[in-house]
C-alpha cells in the first residue's frame, strides 16, 4: 500500500510538472543580426520583445570577421536572420545561405533602402553596402525591419515594436537634421574626404561632400591599393590641399601615414567608427553615438582642430 501509494504521488507530481510547462511562458523569440550597427538598430526597436544576437564583435571588419558552428546553427533555429548583404558580410554570407537553405526567414536590409552604386574605383558600377553613413536611409531600414518583425516573427507585442520603431526613427530623422546643422558650417573647399576605402559615399551624398580618393580604391578593406593608386591619390591630395585622411578604427592606421608621409604636406590621419561599432562603454556604443562622434571628427579633421 504504501508503495503504491508513493507512486501515485509521484504520477500526480509528474503531471503537475508537465501542465506547468505546457502553461508556462515560453521563450522569447530569437532575432539574429549580423552586423553590430544593424543589431543596435534591431535592438533599438524590439526592445525585450525578442533575443538579439549580434554575431560581428565591437570594433570588428565587418568584411572579413567569422562566425563558429554554434553561432551558424543559432542562425539556422533563429526565428528571423537580419543580415546588411550587398556583400558587405564577406566571411558570413555563405552561413546566411545556409540558413535560409534549412528554411530560416532572412532580411537583407541594404538591397531596400535605395542602395547607390560606387561611382569610381575598383567596385565602380557595383552596389554600396554602407548605407548607414546616411541617417534617412537608416529611418527607411527602421520601416523596413519593423514590419519584417512584426510580420514574420510569432510572439512579439505589434504594438510595442511599432512604437519603438516610432520613437527610434523620429531620433535618427533628429540627428540627421543636427548633422546637417554642424556641417553647414563648413566652407565647400574643405567639403572633401579621403578615407581608407570607399565607405562614405551615401554620407557625401547626403550632407553634399566630395569623396576625392580612397587608399584602397574599392569597397572591402580585403584588397590592397598599387603603386599608381598611391600615386593618384598623393596628386588629389596636394591639389585639393587635404588636411586630414580618414581610417577606420577597425583598420591600421599605418598605410594612411605612410601616404601621408609620401603627400609631403601636413596631413593628420583621424580614426573613424564607419564600419562597426565600439565596445557598449565606448565613443561609439550605439548607431547614434557613432554618428556623432565621426561628425565631430571629421569637422576637427578638415578644421585642423582635431579631436
Amino acid at each position: 500500500m504504501r508503495l503504491r501509494k508513493l507512486l501515485s504521488m509521484l504520477a500526480v507530481s509528474t503531471s503537475m510538472l508537465v501542465a506547468g510547462a505546457a502553461c508556462g511562458s515560453p521563450d522569447r523569440p530569437s532575432i539574429v543580426v549580423t552586423t553590430n550597427i544593424l543589431g543596435d538598430v534591431v535592438s533599438q526597436i524590439v526592445g525585450d520583445e525578442a533575443e538579439v544576437s549580434v554575431l560581428m564583435k565591437p570594433n570588428a571588419d565587418p568584411h572579413s570577421f567569422g562566425i563558429s558552428a554554434r553561432e551558424a546553427h543559432a542562425m539556422q533555429s533563429a526565428d528571423l536572420v537580419v543580415y546588411n548583404g550587398l556583400g558587405l558580410e564577406e566571411g558570413v554570407l555563405q552561413h546566411v545561405e545556409a540558413a535560409r537553405a534549412e528554411g530560416a526567414r532572412t532580411v537583407e536590409v541594404g538591397k531596400q533602402v535605395d542602395p547607390m552604386e560606387y561611382r569610381d574605383g575598383d567596385a565602380a558600377g557595383t552596389s554600396d553596402p554602407h548605407f548607414w553613413t546616411d541617417p534617412a536611409r537608416v529611418v527607411g531600414a527602421v520601416r523596413l525591419l519593423t514590419d519584417e518583425i512584426v510580420g514574420q516573427v510569432d510572439g512579439v507585442d505589434a504594438a510595442v515594436v511599432r512604437e519603438r520603431a516610432d520613437a527610434y526613427a523620429k531620433q535618427v530623422s533628429e540627428l540627421d537634421a543636427q548633422l546637417a546643422e554642424r556641417f553647414a558650417g563648413l566652407p565647400a573647399q574643405r567639403r572633401v574626404l579621403v578615407t581608407n576605402h570607399h565607405v562614405f559615399g551615401y554620407f557625401a551624398d547626403r550632407y553634399d561632400f566630395t569623396v576625392i580618393g580612397a587608399i584602397i580604391p574599392g569597397g572591402t578593406t580585403l584588397a590592397s591599393p598599387s603603386s599608381s593608386d598611391l600615386a593618384s591619390l598623393v596628386t588629389a591630395i596636394r591639389t585639393h590641399q587635404v588636411p586630414a585622411i580618414f581610417a577606420d578604427t577597425s583598420q591600421p592606421a599605418k598605410l594612411a601615414e605612410v601616404l601621408a608621409a609620401e603627400a609631403g604636406i601636413r596631413v593628420s590621419v583621424v580614426p573613424l567608427y564607419s564600419e562597426s561599432l565600439s565596445e557598449a562603454d565606448g565613443d561609439a556604443g550605439t548607431y547614434l553615438d557613432m554618428m556623432r562622434f565621426n561628425a565631430e571628427a571629421i569637422i576637427g579633421g578638415l578644421t585642423g582642430n582635431g579631436r
